[in-house]
């Protein structure tokens, strides 16, 4: 689509960072939000590292470096991070919850606030 990527020759041949396009973030990132959430997002949008030494790791989401904080994972709808990306990480460092909302897109709490509260949020504060 229209995203801009930087390379560095220490990378090889690999990005080092990316800027999303403002088509890319209408289409994947805010499909299904608000337009004005979309035109901020726009107006704030910076370069993003891809830490690519770092994700490597295997043992990159374990218990051990995530334990503390409570995790929920909320997969529907996402264009960005497919079901099969969503079930890896699932898998490879299980969250304390799934929650499944449906018609939600990337960006959850801005696509589907409302059931994001009633059928997950309040459950979770219940629950934990």
């Amino acid at each position: 689509m229209d995203c801009g990527f930087t390379f560095s020759e220490a990378s090889g041949k690999l990005p080092i960072s990316a800027t999303f396009g403002p088509n890319y973030m209408a289409a994947k990132l805010y499909k299904n939000c608000p337009l004005e959430d979309l035109e901020l997002s726009k107006m704030l949008i910076r370069p993003r590292l891809f830490f690519l030494e770092e994700t490597s790791k295997k043992y990159l989401l374990s218990r051990l470096n995530y334990g503390s904080v409570k995790r929920c994972y909320v997969c529907e709808d996402d264009e960005v991070m497919g079901k099969e990306l969503q079930r890896y990480i699932v898998e490879n460092s299980p969250p304390d919850d799934v929650i499944n909302i449906p018609y939600a897109g990337h960006m959850v709490l801005l696509t589907k606030p409302q059931m994001m509260i009633c059928f997950g949020l309040l459950g979770l504060a219940d629950k934990y």
